[in-house]
C-alpha cells in the first residue's frame, strides 16, 4: 500500500495543519510509501526559501512525472469521469488497489476513482 498526495496535502502542511501533520507523521512512522504527481509539485511550489515544510515533505515523497503512455490515459479518464482537472486525473492514475489518496478535493477524486474502477480509498484533508 502507498499513499498518494494531492496539492491540498502540501498546502495544509504549509499552513501547519496539525491534523494533516499528525497523519503524515503516522504514515512515516509506519514507513508507508508516499507518492505524488510532478504536476502537483508544480501546482504548489512557489518559493523554496519560504516553503521549508513543503520541501521537507517532498524529500520523502516519490514524485512521478506524466509518462508518455499516461497522457492519453489521463484524457480518457477525464472523459469517462466527466471532469476536467488533469492533475487530479494523474493523481488517480498513480493509485492502485488498496492505496489511499489524501486530498482536499474528495468529490472530484472519488469520481475519478470510480471511473477508473480502482479500489483506492479517498481521505479528505
Amino acid at each position: 500500500m502507498k499513499v498518494v498526495l494531492d496539492a491540498g496535502v502540501f498546502l495544509a502542511v504549509e499552513k501547519q495543519d496539525r491534523r494533516v501533520g499528525a497523519m503524515l507523521r503516522e504514515l512515516q512512522r509506519r514507513r508507508v510509501s508516499l507518492a505524488t504527481s510532478s504536476a502537483v509539485v508544480a501546482q504548489v511550489w512557489r518559493d523554496g526559501r519560504r516553503q521549508a515544510r513543503v520541501a521537507q515533505l517532498l524529500a520523502g515523497v516519490k514524485v512521478r512525472a506524466l509518462a508518455p503512455d499516461e497522457d492519453r490515459r489521463t484524457g480518457e479518464l477525464l472523459a469517462i469521469a466527466k471532469t476536467s482537472d488533469v492533475i487530479d486525473a494523474h493523481v488517480v492514475l498513480l493509485a492502485e488497489d488498496e492505496d489511499l489518496i489524501l486530498t482536499s478535493d474528495a468529490r472530484d477524486i472519488e469520481q475519478l476513482v470510480r471511473a477508473r474502477r480502482v479500489r483506492a480509498s479517498v481521505v479528505r484533508v
